[in-house]
């Protein structure tokens, strides 16, 4: 009986390859990618054939051609003479511009009116609050057309344009603002800021670790002497280097207005309505954040003496981030793909310029294509960002 027992658990342990998890596993993926596969052959033939029957050339050879129209909106050179391919990164640059003024705009309003919901003052919090209940609760397609349509559209024309601190004019054409001139020297400008810039980011980063490490961070005084020396420093650069960034402010003519830089209505609308609504939801955002630390760190902070804002910037603020930046990133990825909603008062994006050179090419595949990547590279850009800064003030466990 001793000797049959191993024989036994030998014949046991052999089992059939079609019962093994393993085996049927592999089967059964290696079969959908095969079904996957050919699916896709399948479309993409079809796509090829009805393009053939229809006489519609596939293919991104189209970029190369001449667009033939003109873009109201173009921050890097463009002419009607230039390529599509031209004309489509003049459509991303617009999209990435608006973009990144709602990000940064909104996030700052956004911040402000977080703060201000759970303010002890009466009027100051419900004022934040009825903002955000109104402003969120309402189509942002809505607010777009309100301010292109009920507030820009109104404004007077250039001759009788409205002026704003004694330079800046708003009109129909937008809103004119004094436009920066650098004149030579100004290399020599930039690299004094560029050096007052890092050593501020060195001081700063030292008085962290030393208030981290005894729990007193720079005096006051001191911060406000390099301040005051680095203002200097950069004065006597300017003086020395000749002036070499000056302003153009604008005249108001008789019938129009000239110098200056003009925003145009569009992106002005639409930048307002995108920051105005994105900022709503990043307060709310923000109010959870705060809300869920716990008020056991606020009493601590009290007991340690701080006043309330430097409760709220070193104790309470650092801990809501941990909460507040994974909801944030998915409110940023909201900015980038409403972006797509300035097509619907001629503002040149991505979206608007694609539809564009697709009504002029017929290349609808190609042109959705390109919409898909750019995009999906642009949310996973993203993405990798704030999961990496979410990691870098995660708490580490101990």
């Amino acid at each position: 009986m001793t000797r049959d027992a191993p024989g036994r658990r030998r014949e046991t342990s052999r089992t059939a390859l079609v019962n093994d998890p393993k085996v049927r596993r592999f089967v059964l993926q290696t079969l959908l990618i095969v079904v996957l596969s050919f699916a896709a052959y399948s479309a993409v033939k079809n796509v090829a054939a009805n393009l053939a029957n229809q006489r519609i050339s596939s293919g991104f050879g189209f970029l190369d051609q001449t667009a033939g129209f003109g873009i109201s909106q173009a921050l890097i050179p463009w002419s009607e003479t230039m390529t599509y391919g031209r004309a489509y990164l003049v459509g991303l640059v617009n999209t990435m511009l608006v973009s990144a003024v709602a990000i940064l705009m909104s996030t700052i309003l956004g911040f402000a009116v977080g703060i201000a919901r759970l303010a002890p003052n009466f009027i100051i919090s419900q004022l934040a609050r009825w903002y955000v209940e109104l402003v969120r609760n309402l189509p942002l397609l809505f607010q777009i057309l309100f301010w292109y349509l009920a507030i820009l559209s109104a404004m007077p024309p250039p001759r009788s344009a409205l002026n704003l601190l004694g330079s800046v004019f708003l009109s129909q054409r937008g809103l004119t603002l004094p436009q920066p001139v650098i004149q030579p020297g100004a290399a020599l400008l930039g690299l004094a800021a560029l050096a007052v810039l890092v050593g501020g980011v060195l001081i700063v980063r030292w008085s962290r670790i030393r208030r981290e490490r005894t729990g007193f961070g720079m005096p006051r005084i001191v911060s406000l002497g390099l301040t005051a020396a680095a203002v200097a420093l950069l004065g006597v650069v300017y003086v020395f280097a000749g002036a070499p960034l000056q302003l153009d402010a604008p005249q108001q003519g008789r019938f129009n207005l000239s110098g200056g830089v003009t925003m145009m209505p569009e992106f002005a609308a639409f930048a307002i309505a995108l920051t105005l609504y994105s900022a709503a939801n990043i307060g709310e955002i923000v109010r959870a954040g705060i809300q869920g630390v716990g008020k056991g760190q606020t009493e601590a902070g009290r007991s340690l003496g701080l006043r309330a804002g430097s409760i709220l910037r070193l104790v309470t603020i650092p801990q809501a981030m941990r909460i507040i930046i994974p909801m944030m990133t998915s409110m940023y990825l909201n900015i980038v793909k409403n972006s797509s909603l300035g097509v619907s008062i001629g503002y040149p994006e991505l979206v608007s310029v694609g539809g564009t050179i697709l009504n002029n090419t017929g290349q609808a595949i190609e042109v959705i294509a390109m919409w898909m990547a750019t995009y999906l590279t642009i949310s996973i850009a993203t993405s990798l960002f704030m999961n990496w800064y979410n990691a870098r003030i995660a708490l580490v466990s101990r």
